[in-house]
């Protein structure tokens, strides 16, 4: 914005020379062109401002669907690992490659009488589980048991591969999970821990951030100064200056929320 302004001051400038040195007809369409350029000069600076908001938005956006993969990843290790986060990409991406999930499948509702005698879902759950163990490949016999003992009301546990989570990932790559969008191979910093609450409750928790300096690298001289003002605004509410899920501290724990909907 700084140098449209000097742009539009030596326009000025020009235009009150040639109206003092020259006739005044040939002047005023001179003036007339000027003054056209300058408008000229102004649109083309709103768009090129929009052109570049545009471009960060959309970095920006890359950059929150990795880290929102990075949560779907982080909280399928903890299921898997006694609640603990992993706090290495290594472990993490191995999970991914190598670890199972598990998959609820239930159909029908328990009813009301078999919720009175006590049942659960998950005094139901581990049921079928004992039901399955006792009939093993016998999927008639399994069937037949479970509407006897549940009455049609059935709920299981299906172990599938860790990496079928992303599925519905276009071009999902693990490998690159832990890498920065846009950043030229910089890393996210992840950190995972046990912490206490005020109350003293412990609880497992995890943070994943990306600092704007890594993703709106390469912008330039604009660049350069969003990155400034985002580092001074950041400052100034004790934030950080980036993207980022999760937290250090059980304190301030949003249950793996990002910090751009706070």
């Amino acid at each position: 914005m700084g140098n449209v302004v000097l742009i539009v001051a030596e326009i000025i400038l020009l235009m009150v020379a040639i109206r003092y040195f020259v006739q005044k007809k040939f002047a005023n369409g001179v003036l007339a062109i000027c003054v056209g350029a300058l408008l000229a000069l102004c649109m083309w600076s709103i768009t090129d401002e929009e052109n570049f908001n545009a471009q960060v938005a959309d970095r920006e956006t890359v950059v929150k669907q990795r880290l929102g993969q990075i949560r779907i990843a982080e909280e399928a290790y903890k299921e898997a690992h006694n609640d603990e986060y992993a706090a290495t990409f290594e472990d993490l991406i191995d999970f991914i490659k190598n670890g199972r999930v598990y998959e609820v499948n239930k159909e029908g509702v328990l009813s009301e009488f078999q919720q009175q005698e006590g049942w659960t879902d998950s005094s139901a759950a581990a049921r079928v589980y004992q039901i399955k163990k006792q009939y093993a490949g016998d999927e008639a016999a399994i069937s037949a048991a479970i509407q006897k003992e549940l009455q049609g009301f059935r709920i299981d546990t299906v172990w599938k591969p860790a990496i079928e989570l992303f599925a519905d990932v276009k071009d999902f790559c693990v490998d690159s999970l832990s890498k920065i969008p846009f950043s030229g191979g910089e890393e996210f910093e992840l950190s995972a821990c046990q912490d206490s609450t005020r109350s003293g409750m412990k609880i497992h928790i995890m943070q994943c951030a990306a600092p704007d300096a890594s993703f709106l690298k390469g912008m330039g001289v604009r660049g350069q100064r969003v990155m400034q003002d985002r580092a001074e605004f950041a400052m100034s509410r004790n934030a950080y200056c980036g993207l980022k899920i999760g937290s250090e501290t059980a304190d301030e724990w949003n249950n793996n929320g990002g910090n751009w909907d706070q």
